[in-house]
Parts: C-alpha cells; structure tokens; sequence
C-alpha cells in the first residue's frame, strides 16, 4: 500500500517546479522572501497535498526532551 497518493506526488512536484523558477515563497503570505532549498519545496508540497486532503502521512511529532529539575539548597 503506498503511503502517498499519486496527486500528492504532482503537488510536490509543481511546489519543486515553482522554486526552480523562483516563484516559490516561504512563509505567511509568501513575505519570507523565496525558497532555496529542496527539502523546503517538497515540505511545502506535502503541506499544500494536505490541505487539499490528499492521501499524506501526518506530519512526525517533535521529540521531547527531558528537563531536569535543579536542587535548591
């Protein structure tokens, strides 16, 4: 069973297509100016097949990491 759906496949592709050309905007509104890096054009890609309701695995959770506690003396 594949995890992506074929049309989520074509988003992230038109997304990779899109910072090729330049035209690809990072941030609220696109005012982050352009995106440089490939891994940022296809997480934009799958965020974009998400929202459109493709089939997309769920973003991973951020790990937690344990804070300790400091002794008062």
């Amino acid at each position: 069973m594949a995890k992506y759906s074929r049309s989520a496949g074509k988003d992230v592709e038109r997304a990779m297509d899109r910072r090729k050309k330049g035209k690809l905007k990072r941030g609220k509104g696109g005012k982050g100016g352009t995106v440089k890096s490939k891994k940022q054009a296809i997480a934009i890609g799958l965020s974009e097949a998400r929202k459109k309701g493709k089939k997309v695995p769920k973003k991973a959770a951020k790990k937690k990491t344990k804070k300790t506690k400091k002794k008062k003396n």
